[in-house]
């Protein structure tokens, strides 16, 4: 199943660019231009950072399970309760992300691919 993590690596990796590109460049610019965000500190700027942070660090935690599935095709190793707990984490993801947009967004079949490769990788 060496191949299928392979695959699913680089659909966690490229899923993560496309989430912080096309987040910054159709839904961040657009979001932090409202004059109208909560002001913690004194003013919107700790709002604006926080936005920002928290969108691109789901991105990163996608590139770093895209790390895991690929150091494990590489090694061409399987470790089972490893590739269980990606499965798990990526159904859920698909899951949440179906109901929530009703889906119509098109990332839950793709973090469903990922999930079932990690399954059948275990």
């Amino acid at each position: 199943m060496r191949s299928g993590l392979w695959v699913a690596a680089i659909l966690l990796a490229g899923i993560a660019l496309a989430h912080s590109y096309l987040g910054e460049r159709y839904i961040l610019v657009r979001l932090l231009k409202r004059d109208n965000l909560p002001q913690l500190f004194g003013s919107d700027r700790f709002t604006k950072r926080t936005l920002r942070f928290a969108w691109h660090i789901t991105s990163i935690a996608w590139l770093g399970f895209a790390a895991v599935l690929g150091v494990l095709a590489a090694q061409g190793q399987s470790i089972p309760h490893v590739l269980v707990a990606v499965a798990v984490t990526f159904v859920i993801t698909a899951l949440v992300i179906a109901v929530a947009s009703r889906g119509r967004h098109l990332a839950w079949p793709l973090f469903l691919v990922v999930a079932i490769l990690a399954w059948l990788a275990s």
